[in-house]
Protein backbone atom coordinates (compact mmCIF):
# COMPACT_ATOMS: atom_id res chain seq x y z
CA UNK A 1 0.00 0.00 0.00
CA UNK A 2 1.35 3.63 -0.83
CA UNK A 3 1.21 6.55 0.99
CA UNK A 4 -1.50 8.04 -0.86
CA UNK A 5 -3.52 5.19 -0.39
CA UNK A 6 -2.46 4.56 3.24
CA UNK A 7 -3.65 8.62 4.01
CA UNK A 8 -6.85 8.34 2.61
CA UNK A 9 -8.46 4.96 4.12
CA UNK A 10 -7.20 6.41 7.29
CA UNK A 11 -9.48 9.26 6.39
CA UNK A 12 -12.06 7.85 5.45
CA UNK A 13 -12.11 5.19 8.05
CA UNK A 14 -13.27 8.42 10.02
CA UNK A 15 -16.09 8.77 7.55
CA UNK A 16 -18.79 7.40 9.40
CA UNK A 17 -21.27 7.96 6.98
CA UNK A 18 -19.06 6.80 4.06
CA UNK A 19 -18.74 3.41 6.38
CA UNK A 20 -22.76 3.16 7.57
CA UNK A 21 -23.56 3.14 4.18
CA UNK A 22 -21.16 0.38 3.25
CA UNK A 23 -19.19 2.52 0.61
CA UNK A 24 -15.50 1.35 0.02
CA UNK A 25 -12.74 2.30 -2.00
CA UNK A 26 -11.03 0.22 -4.42
CA UNK A 27 -8.32 2.40 -5.29
CA UNK A 28 -6.58 5.65 -5.16
CA UNK A 29 -3.99 7.43 -6.82
CA UNK A 30 -2.89 11.08 -8.15
CA UNK A 31 -6.21 12.78 -9.58
CA UNK A 32 -7.89 9.24 -9.66
CA UNK A 33 -10.13 6.85 -7.48
CA UNK A 34 -12.75 4.01 -8.08
CA UNK A 35 -15.06 3.35 -4.94
CA UNK A 36 -17.53 0.64 -4.67
CA UNK A 37 -20.52 -0.34 -3.13
CA UNK A 38 -22.06 -3.75 -2.97
CA UNK A 39 -26.00 -3.68 -3.25
CA UNK A 40 -27.42 -4.52 -0.54
CA UNK A 41 -30.72 -4.57 1.18
CA UNK A 42 -30.34 -1.08 3.52
CA UNK A 43 -29.03 -0.09 -0.47
CA UNK A 44 -32.58 -0.20 -1.78
CA UNK A 45 -35.67 2.26 -2.20
CA UNK A 46 -39.11 1.36 -1.72
CA UNK A 47 -39.32 -0.16 -5.36
CA UNK A 48 -36.05 -2.59 -4.57
CA UNK A 49 -33.83 -0.25 -6.54
CA UNK A 50 -30.78 1.39 -5.53
CA UNK A 51 -31.48 4.71 -3.23
CA UNK A 52 -30.38 7.63 -5.56
CA UNK A 53 -28.61 8.91 -1.85
CA UNK A 54 -27.08 5.54 -1.76
CA UNK A 55 -25.63 6.24 -5.90
CA UNK A 56 -25.07 10.15 -4.69
CA UNK A 57 -22.97 9.04 -1.54
CA UNK A 58 -20.99 6.64 -3.30
CA UNK A 59 -20.36 9.85 -5.79
CA UNK A 60 -19.42 12.32 -3.17
CA UNK A 61 -17.31 10.05 -1.38
CA UNK A 62 -15.27 8.65 -4.78
CA UNK A 63 -15.35 12.68 -6.04
CA UNK A 64 -13.86 14.17 -2.85
CA UNK A 65 -11.40 11.35 -2.51
CA UNK A 66 -9.63 12.79 -5.52
CA UNK A 67 -9.79 16.24 -4.58
CA UNK A 68 -8.41 15.37 -1.29
CA UNK A 69 -5.60 13.40 -3.77
CA UNK A 70 -3.07 16.63 -3.51
CA UNK A 71 -3.31 16.88 0.47
CA UNK A 72 -5.03 19.52 1.02
CA UNK A 73 -8.65 19.32 2.77
CA UNK A 74 -11.99 20.15 0.71
CA UNK A 75 -15.94 20.19 1.47
CA UNK A 76 -18.39 19.88 -1.67
CA UNK A 77 -19.38 22.98 -2.81
CA UNK A 78 -21.92 21.99 -6.03
CA UNK A 79 -22.79 19.11 -7.51
CA UNK A 80 -24.75 17.68 -10.07
CA UNK A 81 -25.34 14.42 -11.08
CA UNK A 82 -27.57 12.69 -13.40
CA UNK A 83 -29.25 9.34 -12.91
CA UNK A 84 -29.67 7.12 -16.11
CA UNK A 85 -31.00 3.75 -14.63
CA UNK A 86 -30.78 1.76 -12.14
CA UNK A 87 -30.19 -1.81 -10.48
CA UNK A 88 -31.42 -4.21 -8.20
CA UNK A 89 -28.24 -6.19 -7.10
CA UNK A 90 -25.28 -6.61 -7.68
CA UNK A 91 -22.28 -3.66 -6.98
CA UNK A 92 -21.89 -0.27 -8.30
CA UNK A 93 -18.57 1.44 -8.98
CA UNK A 94 -17.99 5.38 -8.98
CA UNK A 95 -15.20 6.13 -11.25
CA UNK A 96 -13.51 9.34 -10.43
CA UNK A 97 -11.49 11.98 -12.08
CA UNK A 98 -10.13 15.51 -11.77
CA UNK A 99 -11.13 17.38 -14.72
CA UNK A 100 -9.84 20.62 -12.82
CA UNK A 101 -7.28 22.04 -10.18
CA UNK A 102 -7.32 25.53 -8.99
CA UNK A 103 -6.01 27.19 -5.89
CA UNK A 104 -9.44 26.84 -3.42
CA UNK A 105 -11.63 24.79 -5.99
CA UNK A 106 -11.27 21.81 -8.04
CA UNK A 107 -13.52 19.94 -10.33
CA UNK A 108 -13.97 16.19 -10.55
CA UNK A 109 -16.15 13.82 -12.65
CA UNK A 110 -18.10 10.82 -12.04
CA UNK A 111 -19.30 7.89 -13.89
CA UNK A 112 -21.18 5.62 -11.92
CA UNK A 113 -21.42 2.28 -12.99
CA UNK A 114 -23.20 -0.99 -12.75
CA UNK A 115 -23.83 -4.73 -13.53
CA UNK A 116 -22.46 -5.45 -17.26
CA UNK A 117 -20.75 -2.24 -17.41
CA UNK A 118 -23.70 -0.14 -17.84
CA UNK A 119 -23.71 3.30 -17.00
CA UNK A 120 -26.01 4.41 -14.21
CA UNK A 121 -25.07 8.06 -13.50
CA UNK A 122 -23.16 10.61 -14.32
CA UNK A 123 -22.02 13.89 -13.00
CA UNK A 124 -19.46 16.47 -11.98
CA UNK A 125 -18.33 17.54 -8.44
CA UNK A 126 -16.77 21.12 -7.61
CA UNK A 127 -14.81 21.00 -4.23
CA UNK A 128 -13.65 24.07 -2.27
CA UNK A 129 -10.26 23.57 -0.58
CA UNK A 130 -10.64 24.69 3.43
CA UNK A 131 -7.99 25.53 6.08
CA UNK A 132 -8.17 22.07 8.10
CA UNK A 133 -6.98 23.64 11.29
CA UNK A 134 -10.60 25.59 11.45
CA UNK A 135 -12.56 22.62 10.47
CA UNK A 136 -10.56 20.74 13.23
CA UNK A 137 -11.67 23.65 15.85
CA UNK A 138 -15.33 23.62 14.73
CA UNK A 139 -15.22 19.53 15.52
CA UNK A 140 -14.10 19.80 18.62
CA UNK A 141 -16.75 22.82 19.58
CA UNK A 142 -19.41 20.82 18.33
CA UNK A 143 -18.24 17.92 20.48
CA UNK A 144 -18.17 19.82 23.62
CA UNK A 145 -21.48 21.17 22.82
Amino acid sequence: MNELEQETRERLNRNTFMVHNFIEMEHVEPDRAVFRLDVRPESLNAYGMVHGGAIYTLADNATGAVAHTDGRSYVTQTSALHLLRNQTSGTIRANAYLRHRGQSTCLVSVDIVGEGGKLLATGEFTFFCVDKSILDEKARKAEKA
